[in-house]
């Protein structure tokens, strides 16, 4: 390593520490106060009022770092609130909804974007550096750490919607038999509630239970609950419902029904992602595992007869 590479990696060492002080000093109290209060609510974990459902899925930083991370993000996220537009930050908000963090803020994304953009060019410029390449080749990093939070986000949404949909069929049988057991819909949504598996449904359906609690009535939470998870197998449960209480039919026919329809699409989803398997299989094949078996087979013969002579 010669002394450029040592100059780079001291400047980039002080970059980050400048980056922190910038910050200390230009709010050395809110800053602060912001990164003591997100590492203190990790310890602690969540009040008893945050908590929607026993079983909730909690959200919490991983450790101090990521408390530094989002207390750096949401002091830089004051500045960037004039970059919000109003139908952009409508769009992260139904994003964050989705995911299951509606305290997010567009600003503090936005913060994000351009902190990830420091850092995936400063290491850019550090990897070709090191390997004597033009340090113009280090563009496409800028450009990496600017979309890092567009994906990371579009895969945590993903992931959610994908357990949303595995956890529907079993407790919409567990509503079924509530139902027809005798109980209303809101105490059988209860007994959902504290019965169900642990996941993003359980806790969506927690939210949509004390919703229920505090006034709304039934067709609002139904419609809360489709709007935050916005995934298409639920909006279909919730206007069946919606119109089978409109309608006055009974509540356990329509959602009997509704299971043994989701039973039958989760077997033909399955039966689907079984079927694409050989697709997807056949690029690594091809690729990678074929090419080795040509060569342990074939490569002791070529060798003969190019070097070796038969």
């Amino acid at each position: 390593m010669g002394t450029t590479d040592i100059m780079l990696i001291a400047s980039c060492a002080l970059f980050g520490l400048a980056t922190f002080l910038l910050a200390y000093k230009l709010f050395p109290q809110s800053f602060m106060d912001n990164w003591r209060a997100r590492a203190r609510e990790e310890r602690r974990g969540p009040s008893s009022h945050e908590v929607v459902a026993r079983h909730a899925v909690v959200h919490r930083p991983p450790g101090a770092l990521a408390a530094f991370g989002n207390a750096l993000a949401s002091t830089f996220g004051v500045h960037c609130r004039g970059m919000v537009r109003d139908r952009w930050g409508e769009k992260m908000k139904r994003r964050f909804l989705a995911l299951g963090r509606p305290e997010l803020l567009p600003e503090d994304f936005i913060a994000r974007q351009f902190l990830y953009t420091f850092f995936f060019g400063l290491v850019g410029v550090l990897l070709f550096n090191m390997m004597k390449r033009p340090l113009w080749y280090s563009p496409p990093f800028f450009l990496f750490g600017y979309f890092f939070p567009y994906i990371v986000l579009r895969d945590q949404i993903k992931r959610r919607q994908q357990q949303l949909i595995r956890a529907l069929p079993y407790h919409v049988d567990l509503l079924t038999l509530s139902v027809e057991a005798g109980l209303d819909f809101g105490s059988a949504l209860d007994t959902v509630v504290q019965k169900g598996q642990a996941g993003p449904l359980i806790e969506e359906l927690g939210t949509m239970l004390n919703e229920m609690k505090l006034g709304h009535t039934r067709e609002e939470a139904l419609r809360n609950l489709s709007k935050r998870v916005q995934v298409m197998q639920v909006g279909a449960f919730v206007s069946n419902i919606i119109q089978a209480d409109k309608m006055g039919t009974s509540m356990g026919r329509v959602l009997r029904v509704q299971s043994g329809q989701m039973r039958v699409e989760r077997a033909q989803r399955a039966e689907e992602l079984a079927n694409q398997a050989p697709v997807k299989m056949l690029l690594p094949l091809v690729l990678c595992f074929f090419p080795n078996i040509f060569l342990i087979l074939f490569g002791p013969i070529l060798y003969r007869m190019f070097f070796v002579g038969i």
